[in-house]
């Protein structure tokens, strides 16, 4: 398994949370992968036992333990299997500028 992809957001899996990393707090009671750039619409997972977040260096981390969902208002639920998961924003390339920008979800 290499990840997931919800919208915008990409969940990478990676060997572990890097060490160094801080946790995250929650959002009535739900960690936020992304927020929406102008419906408030959010990426969310809910902070369960099996579930934490983490920053390091600007960059969010996701250790699941037991099965998860990401949620979102225009999206179909994700369920992610365990394990740990770098979150990032896909990325696209302007063929005319090779100007490169985060997709806007």
């Amino acid at each position: 398994m290499r990840g997931y992809q919800q919208g915008d957001v990409i969940l990478k899996c990676v060997a572990g949370v890097p060490v160094g990393a801080k946790p995250c707090a929650t959002k009535n009671g739900k960690y936020v992968l992304a927020e929406g750039e102008t419906t408030g619409h959010a990426h969310r997972v809910e902070a369960t036992n099996d579930v934490e977040m983490f920053e390091k260096d600007g960059t969010l981390y996701l250790r699941v333990v037991e099965e998860a969902q990401v949620q979102h208002e225009e999206h179909l639920p994700q369920t992610l299997q365990p394990g740990v998961y770098e979150i990032g924003i896909v990325k696209e390339v302007d063929p005319f500028t090779d100007e490169v920008r985060a997709v806007r979800d």
